[in-house]
């Protein structure tokens, strides 16, 4: 639709499921497009998220395939409208808003565009705990994918109790000689089918209304100190310990740019992903949806570029 060479009818800022499944769609609707695809957490290739998950079993039309192939799947499926859209691994770093339109500045550029789809997902919540931070990426990790063939028949714990720290508790249990899911609350909350996995495994040991008070060893990760004790202590051996206790949302350039967000700091959408400033959409991770899964993502993300095209072609405004 863009007449003007410089400027985009929507730049997509995040390149996980969520941007990819928009930029498909956006060239779909005939609306030149550009992703800017590097992260704002732990520099993640293109696909995002998903990319670290080895074993994706709840996305419609797949009954299984790994993460990368999922993502390579959505990549190849937005650039197949190769004459109108783009992803280029860069940056955002600012964005200004120019009369009706907005000027995205990144590390390596600037890019004009009429809309904006913030796509940018959340990153993994750090541990609190003493020695948390002290041993991080020395048996402190937040990536079972990433960092667990370390830990080969070795120890290790998780901490948290949703269904992401039993998905990374059975991909360690595969790996390691003895895997614990500590958790705060009652009992854990995986899905069903990953609970039963759980009870299955006769290396996942559960340990629940404990707290991990802190992370302690010498050069690397020896052992945690438990709240309560476990077997008659407090302490607990092992040799490193992944974190799994939630995201943060990446929505600090959108509300740098005014965008209202909750007091989770995820963005405010209505059911079209609009947000207060018109013109900007927003999907996936970092919204305010109260379920986030790479398919409830990359629904609103086709949502997000629909609304989009919607503005752009009712726009009386001359761009």
């Amino acid at each position: 639709m863009a007449k003007n060479h410089n400027l985009y009818d929507t730049v997509i800022i995040g390149a996980g499921c969520t941007g990819l499944a928009a930029a498909m769609y956006a060239g779909r609707l005939n609306l030149k497009t550009l992703v800017l695809g590097a992260s704002h957490s732990n520099e993640l290739p293109t696909g995002g998220v998903i990319t670290l998950t080895e074993i994706v079993e709840n996305y419609p039309g797949f009954i299984r395939l790994t993460g990368p192939e999922l993502a390579k799947k959505l990549e190849d499926h937005a650039l197949d409208y190769k004459e109108m859209v783009e992803i280029k691994e860069e940056k955002a770093l600012d964005i200004i808003k120019n009369g009706d339109c907005f000027t995205v500045k990144t590390d390596s550029g600037s890019y004009n565009a009429k809309t904006l789809i913030f796509t940018t997902g959340t990153q993994w919540k750090k541990l609190p705990m003493k020695g948390a931070k002290e041993f991080e990426s020395k048996g402190v990790h937040y990536c079972a994918l990433c960092d667990g063939a370390i830990y080969k028949k070795k120890t290790v714990a998780i901490i948290g109790g949703s269904d992401t720290a039993a998905k990374e508790a059975l991909l360690l249990s595969e790996l390691c000689r003895e895997v614990y899911i500590i958790y705060r609350g009652e009992k854990i909350r995986p899905e069903p089918i990953n609970g039963k996995r759980i009870e299955a495994k006769g290396n996942i040991h559960v340990i629940t209304n404990t707290n991990v008070i802190e992370i302690a060893g010498g050069k690397f990760v020896d052992r945690v100190i438990l709240d309560r004790p476990y077997n008659g202590s407090n302490i607990l051996e092992l040799n490193a310990v992944f974190g799994a206790i939630g995201n943060i949302p990446l929505s600090g350039l959108a509300r740098k740019l005014g965008i209202k967000t909750n007091e989770k700091g995820e963005i405010i959408i209505n059911r079209e992903t609009e947000t207060n400033i018109k013109g900007v959409f927003a999907a996936g991770d970092v919204v305010d949806s109260s379920f986030k899964q790479a398919i409830t993502g990359v629904g609103e993300g086709v949502t997000a570029a629909h609304s989009a095209f919607r503005y752009v072609s009712e726009s009386t405004i001359d761009f």
